[in-house]
């Protein structure tokens, strides 16, 4: 391809409204444009990239055995209200009418449409299993897109389903996608820490996403060095060390606490720590409402929450109605609770030790309060705090380690949850009607391409694993002259004709320009012919990555292509023996 012939908008300062790396660099190097807020325009460079993504994903799929439909965007709601997930999905999901008054979503995924695809495909044991996947655009309402396409409202996808006779070949199908991903990842130049997760609206038993460490991560990742436990902190149990007894005082009597609410104030007024106090947070889903209690130096964790009370959304329960019910907020206590509401006792609560606690009136607290002793109303002890960084780990004790990651693929154990809902049977080997079971496997095409970004940029710009950079070469020709520009021709067929992909910058610019502009995009490898070759016969290669230059003679296309075909097995090497160690 002949720059000359592109388009090829790059730009010398960032945009204003980027504020990531692969957000800056997209724009700069002539990837994307904004359309609008969450949507962006792919050119044809970046729709390259995102080309090259999608075939890794594509060949890594069919070597499974998975096999590729498309489906339509547009799904009916009628499908949706089948799931039960019409109203679950919330705002974040599209919603428009036809003009016959038909209701649709813009797919934010796929369960219910691959459902109704298959149920009348699959008949008997003898179909089974089968995995079927498409790659293709979804949406988001985001109530804030950022980081460019990392979080946008419009997104490739590739989502997989599977669809089974029982558990054990469920768990034959995961694994081998957990496999997948590692394949794919690793083709892509990513190296990724595979953690348990929640399964959130997606419902199933298990689930696992494959993330990639970055400061910009959205999901906080506990990570343990002892015995390599990988956990998002939404799904990690929080373990109570053996040592962690509660230390204030054990004599039951009201104290005047005025005007403290915050656990540190009431800790630091009281004499105590905040892990020697209860709190509570008032929480409801649709009627019915609950008072979580924490030890004070504890975070609610939602997520928890739901999952155990199978909750599909959950919000704050505002003063207004903790006070017509009676409650003082900022001095709830255990004791103090009534109808409607109903009591959840962390486990991080020792109900044979006392605490701080509201007294249920304003400005007061009531030490020595002992749940099992004082705690008459009936009452559900669950797991439900965040667990921390240097909290212990669920496997060994040893302390956790937080860090910020990027989600680039998910896989869930769906169970039953869909094929009851579309009644989705085949006859077993006995005759019997079956239900199936089902799994779920997601990879964001884009959100891979920017994370690869994120981890490959320097000062200069981008730099590409070979195995998804646009062009494999960079042919940077410095020509006067009809002579010296046919010359540089050959160099171009040469390479070209020898299979490898070329870019050949022959604009007409200054070789300081077109150096930037390489090194910007990140082509793997850079090959200039200039003043050099046509003075003394010396040609530079230039290693991106590495940023290593390499003044060569030239003696002959055939030792030209045997450099670069050299360098080119190099890069791809490194790109498996780094996602290896």
């Amino acid at each position: 391809m002949r720059a000359s012939k592109y388009i090829l908008p790059t730009e010398k300062e960032n945009p204003a409204d980027a504020v990531v790396a692969s957000h800056r660099l997209m724009i700069r190097a002539g990837l994307i444009r904004k359309s609008s807020s969450g949507l962006y325009f792919f050119l044809p460079l970046g729709l390259r990239i995102l080309k090259k993504i999608e075939n890794i994903v594509r060949v890594e799929m069919d070597a499974t055995g998975a096999l590729e439909f498309e489906l339509p965007i547009l799904t009916p709601s009628e499908f949706w209200e089948q799931s039960g997930r019409w109203s679950v999905m919330g705002k974040e999901m599209f919603r428009i009418s036809d003009r016959h008054e038909q209701h649709y979503s813009l797919g934010p995924t796929h369960e219910e449409s691959f459902s109704v695809l298959v149920k009348p495909m699959l008949k008997s044991y003898k179909d089974l299993p089968v995995n079927v996947y498409q790659i293709h655009t979804k949406f988001r309402d985001e109530i804030r897109p950022r980081f460019g396409v990392i979080r946008s409202r419009e997104f490739i996808m590739k989502d997989a389903y599977s669809f089974h006779l029982d558990d054990e070949s469920l768990e034959q199908t995961y694994q081998e996608m957990r496999t997948a991903y590692r394949k794919i990842f690793q083709r892509c130049g990513l190296k990724t820490i595979p953690v348990q997760a929640d399964s959130g609206a997606m419902g199933g038993s298990a689930s696992e996403e494959f993330m990639v460490v970055s400061p910009i991560g959205e999901e906080t990742l506990l990570l343990c060095s002892s015995c390599g436990y990988n956990s998002n902190s939404e799904k990690t149990p929080f373990i109570l060390q053996n040592d962690s007894f509660p230390k204030g005082p054990s004599e039951k009597k009201e104290v005047p606490t005025p005007n403290k609410k915050a656990i540190d104030e009431v800790a630091e007024f009281m004499g105590v720590r905040p892990e020697d106090t209860i709190k509570a947070v008032a929480v409801k889903n649709g009627k019915e409402s609950l008072l979580v209690f924490l030890r004070g130096d504890l975070d609610l964790n939602e997520n928890k929450l739901k999952s155990a009370l199978k909750w599909t959304d959950l919000e704050m329960v505002p003063e207004s109605d903790l006070q017509a019910a009676g409650l003082v907020p900022g001095y709830i206590g255990p004791s103090d609770v009534k109808s409607p509401f109903q009591i959840v006792l962390d486990t991080s609560i020792r109900k044979d030790s006392p605490y701080v606690v509201g007294a249920g009136k304003d400005g007061a607290h009531i030490q020595g309060y002992m749940p099992s002793r004082d705690l008459k109303m009936e009452f559900k002890s669950i797991d439900v705090a965040l667990t921390r960084e240097g909290d212990p780990c669920p496997n060994c004790n040893k302390p956790l380690k937080a860090e910020k990651g990027i989600e680039v693929g998910h896989i869930f154990k769906l169970g039953d949850k869909y094929t009851k809902a579309f009644q989705i049977q085949v006859l077993d080997r006995q005759g019997k009607a079956k239900t199936l079971t089902m799994g779920c496997y997601g990879i964001g095409v884009n959100r891979t391409m920017a994370t690869v970004i994120e981890q490959c940029n320097d000062d200069k710009g981008i730099y590409w694993p070979i195995s998804i950079a646009p062009f494999e070469i960079s042919l940077v020709t410095i020509a006067k002259g009809e002579e010296q520009e046919t010359k540089a021709l050959e160099f171009y067929d040469a390479l070209k004709n020898e299979g490898f992909e070329v870019f050949w910058d022959d604009r007409d610019l200054g070789p300081g320009f077109k150096f930037k502009d390489s090194e910007l995009i990140g082509f793997p490898i850079r090959i200039t012919v200039g003043k050099k070759f046509f003075e003394s016969g010396e040609i530079s290669i230039y290693n991106r990555k590495k940023d290593k230059e390499e003044i060569v003679p030239f003696s002959g296309f055939d030792d030209l292509i045997s450099r670069v075909e050299t360098l080119r097995q190099e890069l791809f090497q490194e790109l498996l023996e780094e996602q290896n160690s």
